[in-house]
């Protein structure tokens, strides 16, 4: 797959819609995943321009006269804005005179903002943030992406809505092998590789050392590449010290930078309060599967081979694409929803579980292969038979063809469900 042109981003339109209500809006996501290409398109369309906290002369500018640069006009665009943390004082100190009117600012950073020093805290309670996560496949495609909206409703209507797939396996893996990074999408499958190996050492060289000042950079690179052998698998902590060659403390440090850089993402344990032996072992993905199969060094002709180990790392991989396709369209809904991953310690097991504001729940596990046994429903229906009523529907996303209703309440469906809209 490779990518031609811009893409509109779903995000956009949310932040459109924000920017009426929130005093200031903060734009977070991996580097290069266009959160500046966004933040531009909105400043254009404002009448407005950005301030590109990267370039070395405008943030010279800047640290030499924050309050004149956020004196006038709105809204005011800042790209990168943890290259100049204490430009957020200047931000705060107009928002006390004017009294926080809405829109007055858009401002994107690479780190989530929990993780800088405590001067980037000075927006507390008038910031909302947002999270630009890699292309998804409808807006590869070109479509709006609704499953997770639609199975709010009902599941039932859903299955039948959606026809068969003509998605082929090797469709899928050029799909999960490829990512949403956009201009990794941009490259040829070689220069794609070359460009993950820069976006690693850049992330890791430059960005984390900026964040913490860490010296243990080959250790930080030796866990990414644990992460990305564990993706989608259960994360323990120790076992991961040891096997990085650190000691326990060290590695979770460096497991939160890695999320703070948006490289890896923990899915928490769900629903420990429905029964007692309940996992509550997190687990962990890398945010981009093209990002996680370049890091294993997986191409699409290792995947179609018929080698076992290399067939189970798609297994992994898929999971983390499935996982980061939902979280995309859960970042759009107009309500909160929880994420998570159900396991008990017999052996049953749901990929990812979606809570609705509402206390209804709908249920994922996925499947690298055309066809699901009966056997593999059973994480879903002991789910089921324990929430009763408020268990929406379970999915088992195939890289088969048909969708059809296994028995109560669960469903099978081909992964390009996620994105084929459901006529509404």
């Amino acid at each position: 797959m490779q990518l031609d042109g811009l893409v509109p981003r779903r995000v956009s339109d949310l932040l459109a819609e924000q920017m009426r209500t929130e005093p200031v809006i903060a734009l977070h996501g991996p580097r290069s995943v266009g959160k500046s290409t966004v933040l531009r398109g909105f400043a254009e369309a404002a009448g407005g321009s950005v301030i590109d906290l990267d370039d070395v002369e405008v943030r010279e500018a800047i640290q030499g006269n924050l309050a004149a640069s956020v004196r006038a006009g709105a809204p005011i665009c800042i790209d990168e804005y943890q290259r100049v943390p204490d430009i957020l004082d200047a931000l705060k100190a107009r928002l006390n005179r004017e009294g926080s009117p809405p829109g007055t600012a858009i401002i994107t950073g690479s780190t989530r903002q929990d993780a800088l020093p405590a001067t980037a805290q000075a927006l507390t309670g008038r910031l909302h943030s947002l999270v630009i996560w890699p292309l998804s496949q409808g807006e590869l495609e070109g479509v709006r992406e609704n499953l997770l909206e639609a199975l709010a409703g009902d599941a039932d209507d859903v299955v039948s809505a959606v026809p068969s797939s003509s998605t082929t396996r090797p469709d899928y893996v050029d799909r999960v092998c490829s990512g949403g990074m956009p201009l990794a999408l941009r490259r040829s499958a070689s220069a794609r590789a070359r460009w993950f190996d820069d976006f690693v050492r850049a992330s890791v060289e430059r960005d984390a050392v900026e964040l913490s000042r860490i010296r243990e950079r080959q250790a930080l690179a030796d866990l990414l590449g644990h992460i990305a052998a564990q993706t989608g698998q259960l994360l323990n902590v120790a076992a991961t010290a040891e096997r990085v060659g650190t000691n326990r403390e060290t590695t979770e440090s460096h497991l939160r930078l890695l999320e703070d850089l948006f490289l890896a993402v923990r899915l928490p344990a769900w629903g420990k309060s429905l029964r007692s032996r309940v996992s509550a072992k997190p687990k962990v993905h890398v945010v981009d599967s093209g990002l996680a199969a370049r890091l294993l060094r997986l191409t699409p002709e290792k995947v179609t081979g018929i080698d076992p180990t290399s067939l189970t790392d798609f297994g992994h991989l898929l999971e983390t694409f499935v996982v980061g396709e939902l979280r995309k369209q859960a970042s759009w809904l107009d309500d909160p929803v929880t994420l998570g991953h159900w396991r008990t310690s017999d052996g049953a097991e749901v990929d990812l579980v979606i809570e609705y504001d509402d206390g209804r729940v709908v249920a994922f596990e996925v499947k690298a292969s055309e066809r699901a046994s009966g056997k593999e429903f059973r994480g879903l229906a002991q789910l089921r038979d324990l929430l009763g009523e408020r268990f929406i529907g379970g999915i088992m996303l195939t890289t088969g063809s048909r969708s059809y209703t296994y028995e109560d309440r669960l469903h099978v469906m081909p992964i390009d469900r996620l994105w084929t809209p459901v006529p509404v």
